[in-house]
């Protein structure tokens, strides 16, 4: 089993992971949250999505044995994957923290292959915490004595912390920028560990971040006692890797059929500070044409934080409330707290009109739109137009 931890990059660098060792012919269980449209992507056994009759079953299974006693949402059903996965024969378990990682319900599992630790920032303060450190002292609770950890790209205050628990804790760390990295290059992914250096293909996942998350995915399987990958299976890791929502185009549905010929319309759930300076580095490459935003955002989000790096990147904004999420920040709050950093912002009853806004504001050129800011928009939109 790798355990993988972190606050950005978590979920893509498992798509790595399985996309390359699914490609050497290995059979691989995943559990990742949350979920986009449908529960059932949370659970992955042997490279399909559990099915409905078997998922059903397995809670009402973990209902009985619970008797009534309190239980969370996130470790009842967690309880049910493991449970899956019991049964089902695999050669490997990819397993996603829910929120930090010394308390998550994923961290019963006393002994894994490996562990991994994508960048730690700033998310979920009510539950883990302010400061930085602080997180990363909840993130680095996956480490365990004598289990390796691979270490992705990190601020020095985390990274501090991480080695500190590491070190009490007897835990060899593999850490990106000393003992791998990895940048692009004419075409090409030049990953450089031990010394050598590979050029592979660039991942399939745009923005330019997926760099840094690919080389984690990658320094992983290399990490994995008895998983010797080749060149063509790391190749496939990033060729193959599918993870909707991240910075994807959408190609279909009534969102695109509503814009003009020419523009294109892209969707992404980052939500945090950490995530809207990831979009800024995209909207920086993205000068060939104007880029309009939509923003939805839950209220427990640090929306002026996410949104303070785009400033000066996007013009027009629209900003909407998350149908049906009442944990959703209003149209007008986001608009205010956009406004405030420096974005032409304004409320929108729905996505379509934020469109039609953008559009409307829009020079003659084709243009751009990303639509952002919630997992749980993204989510909503891609049932209807993935």
């Amino acid at each position: 089993m790798v355990h993988v931890a972190g606050t950005n990059g978590k979920g893509s660098t498992i798509a790595y992971m399985r996309a390359g060792l699914e490609a050497a012919g290995h059979r691989v269980h995943v559990y990742t949250s949350p979920h986009l449209t449908r529960f059932h992507e949370r659970i992955r056994l042997v490279g399909r999505l559990i099915d409905e009759p078997a998922l059903a079953a397995l809670l009402a299974e973990c209902e009985d044995a619970n008797a009534g006693a309190p239980i969370t949402f996130f470790e009842v059903t967690t309880a049910a994957a493991f449970l899956a996965f019991a049964r089902a024969p695999a050669d490997i378990l990819l397993l996603e923290c829910g929120l930090g990682g010394r308390l998550d319900a994923t961290n019963v599992l006393a002994r894994p292959a490996l562990a991994v630790i994508t960048p730690v920032s700033i998310d979920h303060t009510q539950y883990l915490g302010e400061g930085l450190a602080t997180i990363a002292g909840e993130k680095a609770g996956v480490l365990k004595p004598g289990v390796t950890a691979v270490i992705g790209p990190q601020d020095p205050t985390a990274a501090a912390v991480i080695a500190e628990v590491a070190a009490a804790r007897g835990a060899p760390l593999i850490h990106h920028g000393r003992d791998f990295d990895a940048r692009a290059e004419d075409g090409a992914l030049v990953y450089v560990a031990r010394g050598v250096a590979k050029r592979l293909p660039l991942p399939a996942l745009p923005g330019p971040y997926q760099v840094d998350n690919a080389a984690t995915a990658l320094a992983a399987l290399d990490a994995l006692d008895g998983f010797d990958l080749d060149d063509a299976a790391r190749a496939a890791a990033l060729s193959s890797v599918d993870w909707p929502a991240r910075l994807q185009r959408l190609r279909r549905g009534p969102l695109v059929a509503r814009l003009p010929a020419g523009w294109e319309l892209w969707l992404d759930s980052g939500h945090n500070p950490a995530a809207g300076a990831a979009l800024a580095g995209v909207l920086a490459g993205w000068d060939d044409r104007p880029v309009g935003l939509v923003v939805g955002m839950l209220e427990t989000k640090d929306s002026e934080g996410f949104l303070d790096p785009l400033a000066g990147r996007a013009g027009a904004v629209g900003c909407v409330a998350i149908p049906g999420e009442a944990a959703s920040r209003s149209a007008e709050d986001l608009a205010a707290a956009a406004r405030a950093v420096g974005l032409d912002a304004a409320p929108c009853p729905s996505v379509e009109a934020a469109l039609d806004r953008l559009v409307a504001t829009a020079p003659e050129t084709p243009g751009r739109v990303l639509i952002c800011g919630s997992i749980y928009l993204a989510g909503r939109l891609l049932a209807e137009n993935g």
